[in-house]
């Protein structure tokens, strides 16, 4: 008890002599046990990882379970990837990510992005020709538009030097546009610049680019729209084909955001793949993939 109240004594006078803060006493462990929290202002450190650093944890370990998950899909099914961005959480995965792809008539989403710059450029908006041009190719995927308007816009130079703006730095165009060479994870950067403020669409451009991509016709309403609940938004650009260069097989891919009018859904989605059976085949493919992604990144 007196060895106590000597302490109590010397840390008052410690208080005095130092102006009202505490100065170093160099206490011993047991001294430091008689009065816990006095030098430290009675606020505890908290233990543990914060709530961010623990959000962070739970995101690795679903990527996890997705990294098995899409393992045991590749086992069995031909070459694929898959990226996808997460805006409310900021997390992107890959899968391959990297690896290259044809892009079929995925490229018809770029196509349209240059046409929006273009008219952009010359502070217009998109002429009626274009437009007439620009529709059946986004919601019909009709080849002869596209071809039409890809040459208007000034051919494969064009469309590269607007992917450039885009922030496609993985995307390889082809004069036969339907063969231009693409990965997943640079899918997901256009789709991302089609609906970003501070990107190189304005607003009008913006709201075009949605309007055609959430109206395709039923027949090709497939793949990333199958992973979107009841309520939510889902806008899509699909493409497959088969050439005899491939052996009769199949390139089927997709790309499209999913969004709910709460903004706790607003995510961009692509899932590319060739050496498929038939077009059902790829088609099953990739919304087997996309769903996985929801399910294991609970988006």
């Amino acid at each position: 008890m007196r060895r106590s109240r000597n302490l109590i004594i010397a840390v008052a006078a410690a208080v005095i002599l130092g102006g009202g803060g505490l100065i170093a006493l160099g206490l011993s462990d047991d001294d430091k046990g008689v009065l816990p929290g006095a030098l430290t202002g009675g606020t505890a450190k908290p233990a543990g990882p914060s709530a961010a650093e623990r959000a962070k944890l739970e995101r690795a370990k679903r990527a996890k379970a997705l990294d098995a998950a899409l393992k045991q899909v590749a086992a069995e099914t031909p070459d694929f990837s898959v990226a996808v961005l997460d805006k409310k959480t900021g997390q992107t995965y890959a899968y391959q990510g990297a690896e290259k792809f044809d892009t079929a008539s995925i490229v018809k989403a770029q196509i349209l992005a240059c046409e929006l710059l273009t008219a952009q450029d010359k502070d217009r908006e998109p002429t009626e020709g274009e437009m007439a041009l620009a529709t059946p190719m986004i919601q019909l995927s009709d080849n002869d538009a596209t071809t039409e308007l890809f040459q208007h816009l000034g051919g494969r130079s064009a469309i590269s030097r607007c992917n450039k703006r885009l922030g496609l730095t993985q995307t390889t165009v082809n004069n036969a546009w339907g063969l231009t060479k693409t990965t997943a994870s640079d899918q997901i950067r256009l789709l991302a610049k089609l609906v970003d403020p501070k990107g190189p669409l304005d607003a009008d451009s913006r709201k075009t680019a949605f309007s055609l991509m959430n109206t395709v016709d039923d027949t090709q309403d497939w793949g990333v729209p199958a992973v979107a609940k009841p309520g939510e938004s889902a806008t899509v650009k699909n493409g497959w084909d088969t050439r005899s260069a491939d052996g009769g097989l199949w390139a089927v891919n997709t790309i499209g955001r999913v969004t709910s009018p709460d903004g706790t859904v607003n995510v961009s989605l692509a899932v590319l793949s060739h050496n498929n059976q038939s077009m059902d085949a790829g088609i099953a493919l990739v919304e087997k993939v996309a769903k996985l992604t929801r399910q294991h990144l609970k988006y």
